[in-house]
This record gives C-alpha cells, structure tokens and sequence, in this order.
C-alpha cells in the first residue's frame, strides 16, 4: 500500500524530548531479626502489611518490626528488609547481612535497629556495652565507606546520661552516618508500650524530605510521627552540647510536637558535616553509576571528558533548577572539569577517570570542591 504524502508547506510536528532520567532517594535497608522470613535475602516493601506477612507479628524481643513500623508512619515510600540469622554471632549476623545488600543498588540509607540489647538491660550500658554497640555500627559505617553512595542513620544506646552519648559518639567517625538521641516510647500490640531507637522513625523522615524537597534539604525541623513520648526530654542547653558534638537531637515541643533537632554527620571533616550537603555528593555519585556505568570502559581521551561534562552539567543544572544550589547563574552554582589536567597520564594508565566538580550548596552555604573518580571498581568521591 502507498504512503499518503504531505502536499508541500509548513507542518506542525510536536516533538517530546525523553523524560530525565531520575533516582530514587530515602530508600533504607532495615537488618534486624525476625520471626519468620527468608535469611540474609533482601525484600523490598512499599506497605507496612508486606513487613507482617513476609516477616510475622512482632516478636517479644528486638525492635526491627517497630522500625519499620516507625518508617511506614514516617511517609516512608520504599525499603528493603534483611533478616539477620540469630543463631550467628551479631558481628557475623550482621557481616552477611550487609553482604546480602551488595547488588541492591535501589538502597541508599542503612538502619539496624537490632544492633541494640534486647530485651533492655536493667543496668546502665557500661565501656563493654558501649563498645559492643559501636564495634557493630562500625561494621555499617565501613559498609557504607566501602560500597558508595549509601548513608547510615545510628541510634544512641538507651539513656538519659549525656556522658555515655558522649563516650559512643567519640568512639564514631565518619562521612557517611549520623546519631540520633535519644529513643522513643511507642505505642506496641496489646496497648502497652515500649522504648526503641530512633533510625526506622527517621529514616521514614529522610524518605519524606527527599520526596517533598530532594536530597539538599536537611532532615531537621520535621515532626516525628507515630511517638507517644521521649526517654528523656533535653533542656536547651543539653541540646546544643549535644549538637555541637555531632549528635541530632529529638526534642518535645510544646504545641508542635516531637521533632528532630540537628542535621550533622559523624565526620570531623568540615566540608562534610551537613547530612544535606554530604547525601547531595553521595547521590551524584549514584546517578552517576546508574546512568553512566560504561565510562570505565571507553578511551579516555577528549571525547570522553566531554561527554562526562556535557552529562554532568545537565545533572548540577537540574540541582540549580530544583532549588539545590545557590547563584544566579549556572557559573556561579557550579563548575564542571574533565580534561587532561585532571586525568594526566600516570591517572589514565590507571584505568580512571577523573572529574573535579565543585558546587555552591543552598544549605549550607558552602561551595564544595571534589574529585569524582570512576574506575572499574566504581565511583568514590574524594573533597580536594
């Protein structure tokens, strides 16, 4: 059959260019131990129900089914759920744990709410307790370090004592995590109560926030939902001791609720003690190895550089657009750089690709400088 022809003359032909290409932020991975459920196998939910009916009622021990309880509460969108084996040791439960998540690229936030005793001891935790409690979340933190783009949201052990905060938080130090204090009294089956920590809450935070604004907005200011009270209620000055040392309060105030007071990192690195500013380089990263997981394999040579500053000028202008960055004008908000003075001969040799990228972050208001490397191993990003 012919084709009809057009007679000549002007047409009107609507041409759509092809959606942007997006990542999901705020989806946490929750290991902790359950009743029931396949061990070590990551599952993916998007309802409080699917957590019961894979994982079963909650148990009379631990605080995985209240976490991720808490995050559901919280406008939590996704998570994934590892159950740890109990017959392991915690460091070893926990090692497979995280190993299980090694290919789950969709994950970007880590909680393990059973790290903590349970049931509660009775006594105060002491040097061993405390010891036992960051030994583990170390593991995460390193996990964290090691695999890119993921952010570690730690609880407190429970207690009122500022001076055992202090002990646990001077015994953490990373990029890629941060502390909350103290833990919260929420409602259980039965209509009792009971004291669990914070991370599944916040995390359900974090998801909301990156929702409704995106990764530059910090996770602070916002209503803690589905609490009933606070283990210990901080005075203002307790507050800003607590912050100033890198650790994000919870506070009750009156006529707005609880809400989280603090948004810093566990790093002693300036340019990264802002959670908003560190998860903004962390996402980038993502993007970068979700939609450009080939530059590792192609010539390093000037069409490469190119089309890395072409891609990533795009990326940091969608920042400026979205309200990320600061500046009147996409110079002034950030710049691109990858040429043969960032990948000098010794660097391509090695099989890397170098960018230098610095950005003026809205919150806070800093510009940040780093290097992107992308290798075969993956993207790490590194301040200058």
């Amino acid at each position: 059959m012919a084709t009809p022809q057009h007679a000549p003359g002007v047409y009107r032909l609507d041409m759509f260019p092809p959606p942007a290409q997006t990542l999901l932020a705020g989806v946490p991975a929750f290991l902790g131990y359950a009743g029931q459920g396949d061990i070590a196998r990551p599952a993916p939910l998007t309802l409080w129900p699917q957590f019961e009916e894979q994982f079963g009622p909650q148990p009379a021990i631990g605080y995985l089914h209240c976490a991720v309880r808490g995050f559901f509460d919280n406008g939590g969108l996704m998570c994934y759920v590892v159950r740890l084996d109990p017959t392991a040791t915690p460091p070893d439960a926990l090692q497979a744990g995280l190993a299980a998540l090694a290919d789950v690229t969709a994950v970007d936030l880590v909680c393990g709410p059973d790290i903590m005793p349970s049931p509660i001891p009775a006594v105060a935790p002491d040097a061993a307790a405390i010891a036992a409690v960051t030994g583990l979340q170390k593991q995460i933190l390193a996990d964290c370090d090691r695999t890119g783009g993921r952010f570690a949201i730690l609880d407190t052990v429970l207690t009122s004592d500022i001076p055992i905060v202090e002990r646990q938080r001077t015994a953490l130090a990373s990029d890629d995590g941060a502390l909350y204090h103290p833990w919260l009294w929420v409602a259980t089956p039965g209509g009792s109560g009971q004291y669990v920590p914070p991370c599944g809450h916040m995390a359900g935070i974090y998801s909301r926030s990156d929702q409704e604004t995106g990764v530059q907005a910090a996770p602070a200011s916002e209503v803690v939902e589905g609490v009933l009270d606070l283990r210990v209620l901080l005075s203002d000055d307790d507050i800003g001791w607590l912050t100033a040392g890198g650790v994000n309060c919870l506070r009750a105030s009156p006529g707005r609720g609880i809400r989280v007071w603090g948004a810093r990192t566990l790093s002693a690195d300036p340019a990264w003690r802002s959670v908003a500013a560190r998860r903004v380089f962390l996402t980038m990263g993502r993007w970068l190895e979700a939609y450009l997981p080939q530059l590792a394999f192609e010539p390093n040579d000037l069409r490469l550089w190119v089309r890395i500053t072409r891609e990533l000028t795009a990326y940091l202008d969608g920042l400026l657009q979205g309200g990320a960055l600061k500046g009147r004008t996409p110079a002034e908000a950030f710049f691109v750089k990858c040429d043969s003075e960032t990948n000098p001969p010794d660097v391509t040799e090695a099989g890397m690709v170098v960018t230098k990228v610095g950005m003026a972050l809205a919150d806070p208001a800093e510009f940040i400088i780093v290097r992107i490397i992308h290798g075969a191993s993956g993207v790490s990003i590194q301040p200058t």
